[in-house]
């Protein structure tokens, strides 16, 4: 590298020019960008209603349709609302969901008005992972990760598949970040 000011050949790595110690400006470490871990949506479990209610009431309206040909205005109409019923349930699905980066988690609620939370992996206070029975059964769980900034904010991560692995990436990711 050459000094900006003498013009003289500097050494490797040196920081001060040693004619005339004019201060050398060392080439900029390329920059670390942020990646993927992993990107985390609520099991379908987690909207089972939405599908077991859409599911009755639209094969209502289909066994309504066969069984009493007169009422088919209302069958039709049954059937409606369990697809309505049944989107919903969809819809509801898309409106959560979770990235752990290797800087940060995000959250993200939402379909029309979204509300978006952040915390970054240095401030993690603890990571707790609880499952429920029937959570057990399905392979599912919670991932509950507390901020040390403060003690209101937490970022929970509900009715996620294989939730021991998860939490052991935001551990090895946060230890990462932290060394």
């Amino acid at each position: 590298m050459r000094c900006p000011q003498c013009g003289t050949e500097a050494q490797p790595g040196a920081a001060f020019c040693s004619r005339c110690g004019t201060r050398l400006f060392a080439p900029r470490p390329a920059a670390v960008r942020e990646y993927m871990l992993a990107r985390l949506r609520p099991s379908l479990w987690h909207y089972a209603n939405f599908f077991v209610v859409g599911a009755l009431i639209a094969g209502f309206g289909v066994r309504m349709l066969y069984v009493q040909h007169d009422l088919w205005k209302v069958a039709f109409s049954l059937i409606a609302v369990g697809a309505v019923i049944f989107l919903g349930g969809s819809i509801a699905n898309r409106s959560a969901s979770w990235s752990v980066t290797s800087d940060r988690i995000i959250e993200r609620r939402g379909i029309l008005a979204s509300n978006r939370r952040e915390m970054e992996l240095a401030d993690i206070r603890s990571v707790e992972v609880s499952q429920r029975v029937l959570q057990r059964i399905l392979r599912l769980g919670d991932v509950t990760i507390a901020s040390a900034a403060s003690a209101d904010f937490m970022i929970r991560l509900t009715d996620i598949a294989n939730p021991s692995a998860i939490a052991e990436t935001v551990r090895q990711a946060r230890l990462k970040r932290l060394a």
